[in-house]
C-alpha cells in the first residue's frame, strides 16, 4: 500500500499537525474537514496522509484568524483564485499588525531610555548628545492658545494620523533659539508629536540629524526660564553656536505623581 493511502487513527493524525484530537472531532461534527473513513465496527475515524495538506491550509487559516464560516466557504469552492485572494488580505492585514507592533515596540524603547535616564541622570548636567534626524508632526501655537483649545488641536492630528491611542506617539513642545535668545522664555511656538515609522512628507518638521545641548528641569514650569539662562551661558562658555528650536519634552509623566517632581528634557540642536 501507498504510504499515502495508509490509514492513520485520529491520534496519529492529530499528533503529526501537533492539534488535539478533539479539534478534528469538531472539524468532522461541523462538515469541515472528514476523516477519509470510519471503522465500520467501533466508529473510529481514520485518516491518510494525503489529507495533510487540506488540513494545514485550515490551521493557516485559523491561525490567521480566518473565520470557521469563511473557511467553510472557501473549502465549498476551493481553487488557486480563492486561496490567492483570501491571502492577500490576510497578507496586508498581518503588514497592518506588523507595521502597529513596530510602533508599539519603538514607544517601549523610548519609555525605557526615559527611565534608564533617569536612572543615571545627574539633573543639574548639561551635555552635548548625537541625534538622528527625525520627522515631527507640529501644530502652531502662542500665548493666547489656551491649554483647552491645545488639546483640541493634538487630538485632531492624532485623529488624521489614525494613532487611535496616545500612547502611540511621544508629545512635546517647541521654542525657538531666536526667543530664548532675546530672553522670551514663554514665546513657545508649536507643539509636536513625534509618530514612529512616520515616512518624510510635505508639511512635517524636520529635527535635524547631528549634536545637540542637552539639559534637563525639574519641579513647576515657572523655573524653566532659569534653566535656559543657565544653558544659553553654558553655550556661550564652551562657544556653541544654537539654533532653530529647543524641543521639550517630559520624559517621567508616567512615574509621578506630584509637579514637583516631574523633569523636561531640553534639547536643542548646534550648528557645526
Amino acid at each position: 500500500m501507498n504510504k499515502n493511502d495508509k490509514l492513520l487513527t485520529i491520534g496519529q493524525f492529530a499528533a503529526m499537525h501537533g492539534i488535539n484530537k478533539k479539534t478534528l472531532m469538531w472539524y468532522d461534527e461541523i462538515g469541515l474537514f472528514t476523516p477519509a473513513s470510519m471503522n465500520p465496527e467501533n466508529g473510529y475515524r481514520c485518516y491518510t496522509y494525503r489529507q495533510s495538506p487540506i488540513l494545514e491550509t485550515i490551521l493557516l487559516l485559523r491561525e490567521l484568524d480566518v473565520s470557521i464560516q469563511d473557511i467553510q466557504t472557501f473549502m465549498k469552492d476551493r481553487s488557486a483564485a480563492n486561496l490567492k485572494d483570501l491571502l492577500e488580505e490576510k497578507i496586508t492585514d498581518l503588514d497592518r499588525q506588523i507595521t502597529h507592533l513596530q510602533a508599539v515596540r519603538t514607544t517601549l524603547c523610548a519609555h525605557q531610555q526615559n527611565m534608564s535616564t533617569l536612572l543615571r541622570m545627574d539633573i543639574s548636567e548639561i551635555c552635548i548628545v548625537e541625534k538622528e534626524q527625525r520627522c515631527l508632526v507640529t501644530v502652531e501655537v502662542d500665548q493666547t492658545t489656551t491649554f483647552e483649545q491645545e488639546v483640541e488641536l493634538i487630538t485632531a492630528e492624532t485623529e488624521r494620523y489614525r494613532l487611535g491611542r496616545l500612547h502611540k506617539a511621544s508629545y512635546g513642545s517647541m521654542i525657538s533659539v531666536a526667543s530664548l535668545q532675546s530672553g522670551c522664555f514663554d514665546d513657545y511656538s508649536r507643539l509636536f508629536i513625534e509618530i514612529p515609522f512616520l515616512p518624510y512628507q510635505a508639511g512635517l518638521h524636520i529635527m535635524p540629524r547631528g549634536k545637540y545641548l542637552r539639559a534637563f528641569h525639574k519641579g513647576e514650569w515657572d523655573g524653566i526660564p532659569n534653566r535656559y539662562q543657565e544653558i544659553l551661558a553654558y553655550a556661550r562658555e564652551h562657544k556653541l553656536s544654537l539654533y532653530g528650536f529647543a524641543y521639550e519634552s517630559g520624559i517621567n509623566e508616567n512615574v509621578i505623581d506630584r509637579i514637583e517632581d516631574y523633569i523636561v528634557q531640553i534639547e536643542i540642536p548646534i550648528a557645526e
